[in-house]
């Protein structure tokens, strides 16, 4: 049973999120002959200010 867990800063539209899923399970059905119905996928939506990149926080400064 596949599990993929996908985290973002910021927000996705539930459009994004259908079209995000449905790629990516029909890649592990193609290459790794994974049935659709096997396939788990998270989307984690944190905040920009709760990721930073080269030790500085992503957003808006203070």
């Amino acid at each position: 049973m596949p599990y993929v867990n996908i985290r973002i800063a910021g927000s996705l539209t539930r459009e994004q999120k259908k079209q995000i899923a449905q790629e990516i399970t029909d890649t592990l059905e193609r290459v790794a002959h994974k049935p659709k119905s096997y396939t788990y996928i998270a989307f984690d939506e944190l905040p920009h200010e709760s990721w930073a990149i080269g030790g500085k926080l992503l957003g808006k400064e203070d």
